[in-house]
């Protein structure tokens, strides 16, 4: 079986069953549950603020708040993440089951960085702000959806475990004795 140098072993669950277990014990992931969908409203707001200020002119200042308040909630929940992950596995960034959201939450975080840095020297024009902002977004788009898929991977995870399959042996194609649905894949 090969391991990838980065990542998870395709055959290795989500979470080791002690992983888990922190998991589920530690408050950080209520607090990771709850501010994931709140920034996620406020990128949808803002979203239509950005646009409606490109295509009209009208709203720069709520457009800007709005991006401001986003990317403070992405600072928050990057460090609440980072301490999540140091509770579940043991290392504040880039353990190996969430590397790659973490490598593109890098990119996520020096966009909207970049965003604020050019909002308070006023290295760039307002419109260019907010392009760079959508840039921003974009990325966080991309990154939210990472995250997502890999809820649905613990998700199924846990339905297999509970179903007596072997996820080791279900995620690596082998047999492990128990039949799986036809057309079921995870």
């Amino acid at each position: 079986m090969q391991q990838r140098r980065h990542g998870t072993d395709p055959a290795r669950p989500l979470y080791t069953a002690e992983e888990r277990a922190r998991r589920d014990a530690t408050h950080w992931t209520l607090v990771q549950g709850v501010l994931a969908p709140v920034q996620f409203l406020v990128f949808l707001i803002s979203v239509v603020l950005v646009l409606r200020y490109l295509q009209s002119g009208q709203g720069e200042q709520a457009a800007t708040i709005s991006v401001v308040i986003k990317t403070a909630l992405l600072y928050t929940i990057m460090i609440t993440g980072c301490i999540w992950e140091k509770v579940v596995f043991g290392r504040y960034l880039f353990a190996p089951a969430f590397f790659w959201e973490d490598v593109f939450s890098m990119l996520v975080l020096a966009l909207h960085t970049a965003y604020l840095v050019a909002l308070f020297t006023g290295s760039m024009p307002i419109r260019e702000q907010m392009l760079l902002a959508l840039a921003a977004y974009a990325a966080y788009a991309i990154n939210a959806t990472q995250f997502l898929l890999k809820l649905r991977a613990a998700r199924l995870q846990a339905e297999s475990e509970a179903a007596g399959i072997d996820p080791a042996v279900e995620l690596s194609g082998g047999s492990s004795g128990v039949q799986q649905s036809p057309g079921v894949t995870a």
